[in-house]
């Protein structure tokens, strides 16, 4: 079971406000607020938990029980991506506009 400190460690991990964690987990603001207000394991709904620990999890958050000493959140280690990857798409320019044309309207 996820305590409601180690959703509090984990967004602090991550570097969430709780409006972060309502827009991944599609939970609603107000419900995060109440259940982090409470003490002890994370409550609410089943569907709600899933939802809160799926969104965490799928932003790299692991939940653990270090040896006994209690619950405890880390990050997964990334991946260190390869130098160069010919597979990736090219990202786009970062000026799309195009470019000014001249103001003048015939000969001078």
């Amino acid at each position: 079971m996820v305590s409601i400190r180690q959703v509090k460690a984990a967004r602090a991990l991550l570097g969430w406000y709780q409006e972060d964690l309502s827009r991944e987990s599609g939970v609603s603001k107000p419900t995060i607020a109440r259940l982090e207000t409470e003490d002890g394991e994370l409550g609410g709904y089943a569907g709600t938990r899933e939802k809160i620990i799926n969104a965490l999890e799928s932003a790299g958050v692991i939940f653990v029980d270090a040896n006994g000493d209690g619950p405890g959140v880390k990050l997964k280690k990334k991946l260190q991506p390869h130098p160069v990857d010919f597979g990736a798409p090219r990202p786009k320019p970062v000026n799309t506009r195009p470019k000014a044309r001249s103001r003048r309207r015939g000969p001078a």
